[in-house]
């Protein structure tokens, strides 16, 4: 990972993580951009296994994206490995930059003896620069040699070999209610998050057996609900990608625990979405939007990630100033039904307006108080219907424009 402090809003260690029945990982320093660090990583998996997707909706993918597209098609939905590296997104890159993802995904498949088009590929990093992809097939043969059945040291590895401007690795597991198999994942992300995902990549793995069509439908499901409700910056990333594999190495399907699989899913997406923003670049406050009395949920979404995104409000919160007429700005150009007559709008439990005007006994010293912390829950009520939805934010520091003023040097 990047030379740089580690959020003050990371976790206190990295998790205990499970081993996913026929999950093994590898990584490799190829030296794509850094030195001294991995960055490269590979997950194989059995014979048989499923794989879902889902991608950027960036007109400007990255070449691993559209590869992973192709190949889940030609695979219907069937995958054997994942390479992954970090430094080069291979981004912007034209022609070449396929046939690079192509090149890669053929040397792995060759290299486990597997079809190329169940090889998925994924690339984070500096965009227009041509991948050097010399550098990946010289590392492959030692990171073949070292792939094992994954343990909390091999989770972790893994997890910093795709970083890049991350200050700490992000993992998440959670066991599928009445049966042996668990959920786990990895993920990369700190900055160009939103709307749709993040500059994020996120890996998840379970030994729970199921088909193709139903590992698309819950990993959308759960995607809407985590990775598409968080934003650090309102950027969005031409190489966003989550993949889940199931290997069905545990001897339970999905088609009878339905309900236990998508509630472990979402809990390790949900999990992996909100350590992104704590490492949000820059960031000093994990925030919570919640949007309620909207015409339907998807204005109430549209009306939180307005107030998410603004710099002004965003501002405000890195400085503690409970200046909440930046939120009824925020509101307003939202562009969805808002009464401004019926607006309430609280700084954690401290009420600052109500039907349309400063509430009577709103304290700012209260609200400052809650903005002093590093947990921040902002709520708006617009007044027009039933419509509920929470983005998932931090603040904007000036630590935001260090990082990215100088990511390329």
């Amino acid at each position: 990972m990047a030379e740089t402090k580690v959020s003050p809003l990371a976790p206190a260690a990295f998790p205990a993580m499970p081993a996913v029945a026929g999950v093994r990982l590898a990584v490799a320093a190829a030296g794509i951009r850094y030195t001294g660090r991995d960055d490269l990583m590979l997950a194989e998996l059995p014979p048989g296994s499923t794989v879902a997707g889902v991608f950027t909706r960036s007109l400007c993918t990255a070449a691993p994206v559209d590869w992973c597209r192709d190949a889940l098609v030609a695979s219907a939905g069937h995958g054997r490995a994942i390479i992954v590296n970090s430094g080069n997104a291979n981004a912007f890159t034209g022609a070449a930059g396929y046939r690079v993802a192509e090149h890669t995904a053929r040397s792995v498949a060759g290299a486990l003896g597997a079809p190329a088009h169940e090889v998925l590929v994924a690339s984070t990093g500096v965009i227009a620069e041509d991948l050097p992809v010399e550098r990946i097939d010289a590392a492959l043969p030692s990171l073949v040699a070292g792939l094992c059945a994954p343990d909390r040291r091999s989770w972790e590895a893994a997890a910093v070999a795709i970083g890049t401007t991350d200050t700490f690795p992000k993992a998440a597991s959670a066991p599928v209610a009445g049966t042996t198999a668990h959920v786990a994942g990895i993920a990369k992300g700190s900055g160009m998050i939103a709307p749709d995902m993040a500059t994020m990549l996120a890996f998840v793995f379970t030994d729970m057996a199921m088909d193709a069509q139903t590992a698309q439908e819950c990993l959308l499901g759960s995607v809407e609900k985590s990775f598409n409700r968080i934003t650090v910056d309102s950027d969005t990333s031409t190489s966003d990608t989550v993949l889940l594999a199931a290997t069905g190495t545990s001897g339970h399907g999905a088609d009878r625990h339905i309900t236990a699989f998508r509630d472990a899913l979402d809990a390790v997406m949900m999990d992996l979405a909100h350590q992104i923003v704590r490492d949000g670049e820059g960031a000093t406050k994990f925030v919570a939007v919640t949007v309620t009395g909207a015409a339907e949920d998807t204005a109430a979404e549209a009306i939180a990630r307005a107030v998410a995104d603004s710099p002004l409000v965003k501002t405000a919160l890195a400085a503690s100033d409970a200046n909440w007429g930046r939120i009824v700005a925020a509101v307003g150009k939202a562009g969805q039904r808002a009464d401004r007559d019926r607006l309430s709008i609280w700084i954690g439990d401290e009420q600052c307006a109500e039907g349309g005007m400063p509430h009577p006994d709103y304290s700012e010293e209260l609200a400052t108080k809650h903005l002093l912390g590093d947990e921040i829950e902002l709520r708006v009520d617009v007044g027009v219907g039933d419509g509920e939805a929470t983005i998932w934010t931090c603040d904007l520091t000036h630590g935001y424009i260090d990082i990215n003023a100088g990511y390329r040097t």
